[in-house]
């Protein structure tokens, strides 16, 4: 038997919005999650649209095709046509569980949450020719027993940072926008690897540099300390995500997270106003003290990549300059800024939809920088959507990046933040170039020399210098 595992690109490459190097920092996991299962004398493909050509002229028995909101269209088109082909379909991921309905008529099976705990028994039924039309991933959800991901099927020479890893599925929170909280809904929502199994898997990893993919990588503080204590020594150095209330926590695990070789943390602050925070249920961050958590973080030797939406009720026409002076003036090393954007299958979906404030259900545009909903009672869609645009432009000017590096208090943080934001924003033409001619893992040694590791004002245990690679999150 032969296989076939898709990720279509999120957005078609003749897009004027395409941005190839956001595509190809790191490998997404999910489909090479799901080949481990295979039998071991059946033969796999897997094929990432967004960094490759896809060869549409095969006939593989079977076709498993991963669906997100803004490839929607473009998978499904991939599904009608291998159908045509004879092959067996199945499709599943984030969007195919919040819509269901639309999905299944494209494929012969479809995949509701998490795969881990659908896609063996989906293989059984199939061999038996006894597949059904639908599979739900059950109540209890487990990662115990779950064979090492398949990373012989991933081109690695094709992304910046192929090491991408992840120990854990959701997340303890649940936020109204969040479109991962409905992909967990019915069942476990936040749930970890075996320890032993998570540290295996970044042991046969080659290289030092690690992504942890993980929506939230300090949630499990348990996991989270003995997956630390378990990396000392390996010289790792990596990247990860995590929430305000969890920097502030006076544990000690941000320390042993430093200790063992964490470099750069995305955090989602999101917006700067309660009544935004209040009205998202995003309970976790309502009266942290932001500024504390960013100190924490800078005096750990932690490079900031800050995730804040605009649109939210609560947002003005002043929402844009203040959240850019406010990350300037932390030291906010990168940021991403979104444009709120309802996802079926979240609460925040069922709250636009009931007021009749969709402006219509192009999933391809529901891509975080395009409009789709009215927003709030203080804002016009033309002025998020033109102080949007202004954010990205006016926080990645030489001013700010210069403003943002003099805001911490020692020489090497500031020369550090400087080349690092500096860098990105000048040499994408060349990262695109470098992509297109095949090139990109050449570039991994200039910008090991370039973005040395940051020392931070606080004295903690640190590996060896090395060649850390903190990468930030795109504009657009």
């Amino acid at each position: 038997m032969h296989v076939k595992f898709i990720l279509p690109a999120l957005t078609e490459a003749t897009n004027p919005y395409w941005r190839p190097i956001k595509y190809s920092l790191f490998p997404p996991l999910g489909l090479a999650t799901l080949a481990a299962f295979l039998p071991p004398d059946w033969t796999a493909e897997l094929q990432d649209e967004h960094v490759e050509e896809l060869r549409l002229h095969d006939a593989p028995d079977l076709v498993i095709i991963q669906v997100y909101i803004t490839n929607a269209f473009r998978a499904y088109a991939l599904a009608d046509w291998y159908r045509s082909q004879g092959s067996y379909v199945c499709l599943g991921g984030l969007h195919v569980t919040s819509l269901p309905e639309e999905a299944a008529p494209h494929a012969d099976s479809i995949f509701l949450g998490p795969g881990e705990d659908i896609f063996p028994k989906f293989l059984r039924d199939w061999q038996q020719r006894q597949a059904r039309s639908r599979y739900v991933a059950p109540s209890r959800r487990t990662l115990a027993g779950t064979p090492p991901i398949r990373r012989d099927l991933i081109r690695r020479e094709l992304y910046l940072v192929p090491n991408s890893i992840v120990v854990t599925r959701g997340c303890p929170h649940h936020c109204d926008f969040c479109y991962k909280d409905a992909f967990f809904e019915g069942g476990t929502t936040f749930y970890t690897q075996p320890i032993d199994d998570a540290l295996a898997e970044i042991d046969r990893l080659p290289g030092r540099h690690l992504y942890f993919l993980d929506d939230h990588l300090l949630g499990h503080q348990r996991f989270a300390a003995a997956l630390f204590d378990g990396m000392q020594g390996m010289g790792r150095l990596f990247q990860g995500a995590a929430t305000v209330d969890s920097i502030l926590r006076d544990n000690g695990l941000l320390e042993k997270a430093a200790a063992a070789g964490l470099r750069s943390l995305f955090v989602g602050f999101e917006t700067l106003s309660p009544a935004n925070l209040r009205a998202s249920n995003k309970h976790q961050n309502l009266g942290r003290d932001y500024a504390l958590a960013i100190r924490r973080l800078h005096d750990l030797g932690i490079m900031i990549n800050g995730s804040f939406v605009f649109g939210l009720d609560d947002d003005g026409p002043d929402v844009f300059k203040r959240t850019v002076d406010w990350a300037v003036q932390q030291g906010i090393t990168t940021a991403t800024f979104h444009i709120a954007t309802p996802y079926p299958g979240t609460a925040y979906y069922q709250h636009i939809e009931a007021e009749g404030r969709l402006l219509h259900q192009r999933w391809n545009e529901y891509d975080t920088r395009t409009v789709v909903h009215q927003p709030g009672p203080h804002l016009t869609a033309t002025q998020l959507k033109e102080g949007y645009d202004w954010a990205y432009r006016e926080f990645y000017s030489w001013a700010n990046i210069t403003r943002a590096s003099l805001a911490h208090d020692k020489l090497k943080h500031q020369l550090k933040h400087f080349a690092y934001a500096g860098g990105w924003k000048c040499f994408e033409p060349l990262w695109n170039f470098m992509i297109k001619t095949r090139q990109l893992h050449s570039m991994r040694p200039l910008l090991e020399a370039i973005l040395a590791r940051v020392q931070g004002a606080r004295a903690i245990p640190q590996p060896a210098p090395a060649d850390f690679i903190p990468l930030p999150v795109l504009p657009g």
